[in-house]
């Protein structure tokens, strides 16, 4: 009788988280494609170097964390890191992870990428992780909103 009358309460509670989630549901195939289609022209542009083109990928109140530096907001800022920043020879994301439902997604993978630093002698050769939240876009297209990442090296000294 006891657990009867606790029932109610569980279904409500039960209802009321399935409310706040919106129905979301699981992503689907569909899903997934687009999202890595966006990861594919995230290093398209980037081994391009074509920072305008590059801002597809990003909705435009966009906040990207680069390591050892502050956060970047929209487009301006994210277009002006990446000019700035050393020369990008090659870059390539692996996808480890993709979740997520309704209109909010995450991407969760290792990056490894070779620089050449104005002045240096020689390239250098990096690798990281990071983490993108997705957000689906009216048409369909999967933007990435937050995105930070980091070295898995140690700092030169």
């Amino acid at each position: 009788m006891r657990n009867r009358a606790k029932l109610p309460a569980l279904t409500v509670l039960v209802l009321g988280i399935a409310a706040c989630q919106g129905g979301s549901g699981e992503l689907t195939v569909e899903d997934l494609a687009v999202i890595r289609q966006v990861t594919n022209a995230w290093q398209f542009h980037v081994k391009a170097a074509d920072w305008e083109s590059l801002m597809v990928v990003y909705t435009s109140n966009a906040v990207v964390m680069p390591p050892n530096g502050p956060t970047l907001h929209g487009h301006d800022a994210i277009k002006t890191f990446m000019a700035e920043g050393p020369a990008i020879i090659d870059v390539s994301l692996t996808i480890e992870e993709i979740d997520g439902g309704g209109k909010l997604a995450f991407v969760r993978g290792t990056y490894t990428m070779t620089i050449q630093p104005e002045g240096a002698p020689e390239p250098l050769q990096d690798r990281g992780k990071y983490i993108e939240i997705r957000r689906k876009q009216a048409d369909g297209a999967w933007l990435i909103a937050v995105d930070i990442f980091n070295s898995d090296l140690p700092i030169p000294q």
